[in-house]
């Protein structure tokens, strides 16, 4: 797990470095949280370096890679910058060449900073997401605020408690009128509940909390629409200025799928102010204006007692991204045109910004003119960036069978290009055509199911259809399980790590688990399964 962990924390700072740290952060944390996450809520949930296992390929997980980098990324933060090279540099002076263990991987760190990382050793062997709570005090006469934290980390299969863990806290605190009164400081965090005071303050502040994700934590805070709507206009913190506009999308959504609210007019009109905020990053704003996943709304709703509905998350998603689309019409069109390139195509940041903003006001406008934009985009698109998310958005509006005809017959000879070929075609078919575009696309002359990356692209664009994935009736269960068993006697590996799509059932209803229970059995009375399907297969469905 070290130099899994390692190599990726490496690769996002460098990254990081050579584009924009805000936006690549942004995209780590939400990998991070879409799998990892996820894994650490379910019956797979492992320490980052597990303690025993039946088969060790089962353990390329989410967990080892993202956890880990995240793990090395908290390390630095509690150390510093320098404390970090140092200690760096002893580390490949010492160990170069060698296998080393966690326990060298610390010593080097305690060796080089002095400092005792005995309880930082938990985040290594304690599996689960701590939930780290947090309420505040305020008291006006004598100027001070006190943040109030709670940690506890849910029990996960063979672990049903655990103890505190040492978290980094980056937290800053804002004025009322926006400014910032208390820059970035790091707060460590290392008891089950601990109190921070902040004193000699002129009015009551708004905290900046967890900035730039400073920790893998759930954050479980009281805010109202006002202080997200605040943050997302005033935060100097780029990652939680952009939380605060997922959580308010995210607020709004389950509004409208729990009481059957209107788009909220007040986020669709904060959004618009960012969206028009030329000294922004395009790359950030592109990622604002992305919704919150599907299956990030069906966890967000299961934590909240509601059982998720698929259809009803999609139905809300795409009526308030259509709302945003008719009252944003001239600002995204605006915008979509600005960030065109008649230049040659350029791989350098900023361009790359360009684009995902052009591609992410695209696929908002694409809801108001049948899809006219995307149709010329893609027959003008000179790099593949915009050709592909054209075609998405001509998938998604029920056109571009032309397009994806011209697609594949410019690309047939790029093994590649055409796994995305056949991910798009069902990642962005209608809930009630995904299944039956996958059987379809599964008899295609290309479909060359032994090979790794092509069969993920397809069933893998099955499973991130989140509506046409648990589509009522089960056919897409039956489909993704009957495809999972005819690979197993080739690549475990691969059906192994494919069989998490069922990893969340439980938090679905009854007709849904029924309907996943029976694929999970009929998987496991597969005569001759392997190690890698059996251990993965019978630890879902076992698990609570």
């Amino acid at each position: 797990c070290l130099k899994e962990g390692l190599t990726v924390f490496r690769d996002q700072q460098f990254t990081g470095d050579m584009r924009s740290a805000a936006v690549k952060r942004i995209r780590d944390v939400r990998i991070l949280r879409a799998a990892q996450f996820r894994e650490d809520q379910g019956p797979l949930a492992h320490p980052v370096r597990p303690e025993s296992y039946v088969e060790i390929n089962n353990f390329y997980t989410a967990t080892v890679y993202e956890k880990g980098a995240q793990v090395i990324g908290m390390l630095k933060r509690l150390v510093g910058d320098e404390g970090y090279r140092k200690a760096l540099d002893l580390y490949f002076s010492r160990h170069d060449g060698d296998a080393a263990t966690i326990e060298d991987w610390l010593k080097v760190f305690e060796d080089a900073t002095g400092r005792d990382l005995a309880q930082f050793k938990r985040w290594y062997s304690d599996a689960g997401t701590p939930i780290l709570t947090m309420t505040e005090d305020w008291d006006s006469g004598a100027g001070r605020l006190t943040l109030n934290f709670t940690q506890a980390t849910p029990p996960t299969p063979g672990q049903p408690e655990k103890p505190p863990r040492v978290i980094p806290i980056a937290i800053g605190l804002l004025s009322p009128n926006g400014d910032e009164v208390v820059p970035t400081t790091v707060l460590e965090m290392t008891e089950a509940t601990q109190s921070f005071r902040f004193e000699g303050l002129a009015a009551r502040p708004v905290p900046s909390i967890l900035r730039g994700f400073s920790a893998p934590v759930v954050l479980d805070r009281k805010v109202d629409a006002g202080e997200r709507a605040f943050l997302l206009a005033h935060d100097t913190d780029p990652f939680n200025r952009w939380e605060a506009g997922r959580a308010l999308a995210k607020d709004v959504l389950t509004s409208m799928i729990a009481k059957g609210a209107e788009p909220s007019a007040s986020y669709i009109d904060a959004l618009g102010a960012l969206l028009s905020d030329d000294t922004l990053d395009p790359a950030f704003r592109a990622l604002c204006l992305r919704l919150p996943s599907a299956d990030d709304m069906a966890q967000t709703l299961h934590d909240a007692g509601i059982v998720p509905d698929p259809e009803a998350i999609h139905a809300a998603t795409e009526a308030l991204a259509t709302a945003i689309a008719r009252k944003l019409q001239k600002p995204l069109t605006q915008t979509y045109e600005a960030m065109a390139s008649d230049g040659p195509f350029s791989p350098d940041a900023a361009s790359a910004g360009q684009r995902a903003l052009r591609l992410a006001c695209l696929s908002l406008l694409n809801r108001t003119d049948n899809a006219t934009r995307a149709a010329a985009l893609f027959a003008a698109a000179g790099n593949m960036t915009e050709s592909q998310g054209a075609l998405a958005c001509l998938i998604d509006s029920g056109r571009g069978a032309r397009e994806i005809a011209a697609f594949y017959s410019r690309w047939q000879d790029n093994r590649l290009v055409i796994d995305k070929w056949f991910a798009l075609q069902v990642a962005h078919a209608t809930p009630a055509e995904a299944a039956a575009t996958a059987a379809r696309l599964a008899e295609h002359p290309d479909f060359d199911w032994k090979n790794p990356n092509r069969f993920r692209a397809l069933l893998g664009g099955l499973a991130a259809n989140h509506a046409g994935f648990h589509h009522f009736g089960g056919a897409a269960y039956r489909f993704y399980a009957d495809w999972l068993i005819r690979l197993d006697p080739v690549n475990p590996q691969t059906t192994a790590r494919m069989s998490t799509a069922f990893e969340t059932w439980r938090r679905y209803d009854a007709d849904r688990q029924a309907l996943i229970r029976a694929e999970l059995e009929r998987i496991l009375a597969v005569p001759g399964l392997s190690r890698d399907m059996t251990e993965m297969t019978g630890r879902i469905l076992g698990g609570g």
